[in-house]
């Protein structure tokens, strides 16, 4: 009767050998606690670059419609006043340019091919705007609409306009000229 007992601490030992190689389930770790909220304040804006070409343009976009006595393009914000309008004057053969802001004698725009100072004058209207008449065929009006990408129009103590050179402009000179 010996063999029954070492039978049995046999399959005991075995047993035990057996649980060792089956791997134990483990508690999974811990979630990690999430990163704090780090805020910070907003990076400041780019510099801006020596050369107007690289500027960020100026929010807004073209739009062009006939008129009684000629057409007009107006560049803004989409329910603001215009920042920039070119009207034609077909009786006058003439294109005016007008621009938001103060009363400066002047504004000097810049395109690829030309840069000019233009002089102006108070509207008189409200809002406050200065206007310059350019005749059909002047020049500028050719650089402003073929400038590469966008022509600048800097307005002493004012605000600077990137504008992109878009057909409207070419639309408005082309009626003027007939």
């Amino acid at each position: 009767m010996r063999a029954i007992p070492r039978l049995a601490t046999i399959i005991a030992a075995s047993g035990a050998l057996l649980t060792a190689c089956v791997p134990q389930p483990v508690a999974p770790p811990p979630a990690p606690a999430p990163d704090p909220v780090v805020r910070t304040a907003p990076p400041p804006p780019a510099a801006t670059s020596s050369d107007w070409r690289d500027w960020p343009l100026t929010p807004g976009t073209w739009g062009y419609r006939r008129e009684g006595r000629g057409s007009i393009a107006a560049f803004g914000v989409a329910g603001a006043d215009p920042r920039l309008t070119l009207r034609c004057d077909a009786d006058r053969r003439q294109v005016v340019l007008s621009v938001a802001g103060g009363a400066p004698a002047s504004l000097t725009i810049r395109t690829t091919s030309l840069t000019r100072a233009v002089p102006v004058q108070p509207t008189g209207g409200a809002p406050a705007q200065v206007a310059a008449a350019l005749a059909a065929n002047d020049g500028l009006l050719d650089a402003m609409g073929f400038s590469r990408g966008r022509f600048v129009v800097e307005q002493p103590g004012g605000a600077t306009l990137v504008v992109p050179a878009w057909a409207e402009i070419e639309r408005v000179t082309e009626d003027c000229r007939g």
